[in-house]
């Protein structure tokens, strides 16, 4: 039976309402084809609940203590902690990633909320005493009301928790609009919230599409938007609700280069691209997909990383022995494809074509095996568009300055990686390269919650960066507050405060 996935508003799941224009899309199981779930998709109607909700709520939430903000936040962490598997599973189920990439996801977003409960240090201000007699000035930081987050497919659960466990210690309300694709994580997010003692619509999730997403970025009461996609969705996101007044975030699309040198252990490269460019199917901003050799490496390189490339093990994301799931859904996997497919009339040399595979009894499922271009052109779509696929693309440059400059011409500046034993040329590399995230012999330079995730030029628009001191500061706004007090010695004839009086 084809289950359904609500909206959850006000602490409670919450169905399409009789009579609105919302609607359902269907939710796909990615190893099968087969359609498993529908997904409310909600009206103008029911995006106004949802905000109202969240409205509500902050009138008290916004002015609770920060002890209460995170003994929620504690539990709530104790929960997810308790259902890794549960939330994995959903995933797999619903996004087709294996099961170990689905638990790293929950591991990675769990990060962010260790963060939240310890938010109470990032929230402290600041003081100046005496800065003219008896004057003090101090600087504070408070919420911001109704935030939004819009995340995507590829994370349904780690992208969100980037997101909305900052918000809510930082004394927000928010609401969540998942991608349609793949629903189930962020309810089950919902309810162990719920389960946590979060009160009523501090945190809320609708479904849905273009007309959900829009009518978010309009609403005269949310304050803030964060969004994780491709970057034309990101431009859009942020010139929208910029427009309408809105602090906005807006994560774009990716082309993440790996420099190799000439020094470079050749195999931990290749391993390295191999688990970067083909992990979570290359579904990821975060996937290497373009390695620069420089100098005579290449070919040498490119054998290493198809000699692996090639025991990859692909199937359904619960079968254990699977390293790869299949794409999302089938429409992805035929434009995935379409790059293979052309890719050598575009000057690429095809060493590995994943088109045309199947997985034996799961012949419906949205399959594609791996692939690697060698010797790819500037000028060709594998190269220039963000494939989100496991799709390698191989570049050859003569020099360390050929690589950096072909990189920093990417209008993507999200992530970038080096491999070399040279100290002197990884410092260069980290100064010089234009991008948000760089590793040195670390393949997806991912930071640690405590740091702050996001790229340069295309790939982010907006100030902030997400999570660690940024999302911080994304969900905050600094107050500064200057007072001056009469001495008590001062005090007018008749009130007698205890203190002598000058003479």
């Amino acid at each position: 039976m084809t289950k359904t996935v609500d909206h959850w508003i006000g602490g409670k799941p919450v169905g399409n309402a009789a009579g609105a224009s919302g609607t359902y899309g269907p939710v796909t199981d990615p190893a099968t084809g087969a359609v498993t779930t529908r997904v409310a998709f909600a009206s103008v109607e029911e995006v106004d609940a949802a905000v109202a909700a969240a409205k509500d709520a902050y009138a008290t939430w916004g002015t609770s203590s920060l002890a209460r903000r995170t003994s929620i936040l504690f539990k709530f962490r104790a929960l997810l902690d308790a259902h890794r598997d549960d939330i994995a599973a959903l995933i797999t189920a619903e996004h087709g990633k294996v099961h170990s990439d689905a638990l790293g996801e929950v591991a990675r977003g769990l990060e962010i909320v260790d963060l939240a409960c310890g938010i109470t240090v990032q929230l402290k201000g600041e003081l100046s005493t005496e800065v003219a007699s008896r004057v003090d000035v101090s600087s504070i930081r408070q919420s911001l009301g109704v935030v939004v987050g819009i995340t995507p497919f590829n994370f349904p659960a780690m992208v969100p928790m980037w997101m909305f466990p900052i918000a809510i210690a930082c004394g927000n309300t928010f609401v969540l609009k998942p991608s349609e694709k793949d629903p189930s994580a962020a309810m089950k997010l919902a309810e162990l919230l719920a389960e946590a003692g979060l009160p009523e619509g501090v945190f809320n999730v609708v479904h849905g599409d273009k007309v959900a997403v829009d009518r978010l970025l309009e609403h005269p009461d949310v304050a803030a938007v964060s969004f994780v996609g491709s970057t034309p969705i990101a431009r859009h996101i942020h010139t929208t609700a910029a427009a309408n007044h809105k602090r906005v975030q807006a994560l774009g699309g990716a082309k993440n280069h790996m420099l190799v040198l000439p020094d470079a252990d050749l195999d931990a490269a290749a391993d390295a691209a191999v688990s970067a460019a083909y992990g979570s199917a290359g579904e990821r901003c975060m996937a290497i997909s373009a390695v620069v050799a420089v100098g005579s490496i290449g070919d040498e390189l490119v054998a290493r990383i198809r000699e692996r490339a090639e025991k990859i093990k692909i199937g359904p994301g619960n079968d254990p022995a699977s390293e790869m799931g299949p794409l999302i859904t089938a429409a992805h996997r035929d434009k995935v494809a379409s790059y293979v497919s052309g890719a050598a009339a575009q000057g690429s040399e095809v060493v590995l074509d994943g088109t045309g595979y199947t997985v034996e009894g799961h012949e419906d499922g949205h399959w594609i095996g791996l692939s690697l271009l060698d010797r790819v052109p500037v000028t060709a779509d594998a190269y220039k568009d963000e494939i989100f696929g496991p799709v390698l693309c191989v570049l050859r440059v003569d020099t360390y300055e050929e690589g950096v400059a072909l990189i920093n011409a990417s209008p993507f500046g999200n992530g970038t990686a080096i491999f070399t034993r040279d100290g002197g040329a990884a410092r260069r590399f980290q100064l010089e390269v234009e991008a948000g995230m760089v590793g040195v012999n670390v393949p997806i330079p991912v930071p640690v919650g405590y740091h702050s995730f996001g790229g340069w030029k295309d790939s982010l628009f907006g100030d902030h960066h997400i999570y660690g001191n940024d999302g911080t500061h994304f969900y905050t706004r600094g107050k500064v507050v200057t007072t001056r007090w009469p001495d008590p010695s001062e005090a007018p004839t008749g009130v007698d405060l205890g203190f002598p009086r000058n003479h």
